[in-house]
């Protein structure tokens, strides 16, 4: 169920928040002027619906663009993506040289492995 805003409050754009993360959802539907919310007006917060873990925007009502009254509602539908979908993925120092994956190869020495 989707809450329109305040009677009386101006008119703002919802945005397009599917595919974020629910805190990056929460972020961009704020400085929007409008809230996230689940679909059960009954039931908990989207926050703790979504806690812990990551979770995903994966459908919205009203579709981005929609004008409704600041501080309305939007409804989201979320998923939890599988571990290690978020975060830093890149390597925190170079991969050994071909044929040195038995011995630890010292990061300063580019040369070959620690000896």
């Amino acid at each position: 169920m989707t809450w329109v805003g305040p009677e009386g409050a101006e008119e703002v754009e919802v945005p397009a928040v599917v595919g974020l993360v629910v805190p990056d959802a929460k972020r961009v539907a704020y400085e929007a002027g409008v809230v996230i919310a689940s679909a059960d007006p009954d039931g908990p917060p989207i926050g703790a619906l979504t806690w812990p873990g990551v979770w995903v925007v994966i459908a919205q009502r009203p579709a981005p663009g929609t004008v409704i009254r600041r501080w309305g509602s939007v409804v989201v539908d979320v998923r939890q993506g599988p571990p290690g979908e978020a975060g830093v993925r890149e390597p925190r120092r170079p991969p050994p040289h071909a044929g040195t994956l038995s011995v630890e190869q010292d990061p300063a020495d580019d040369a070959g492995p620690a000896r």
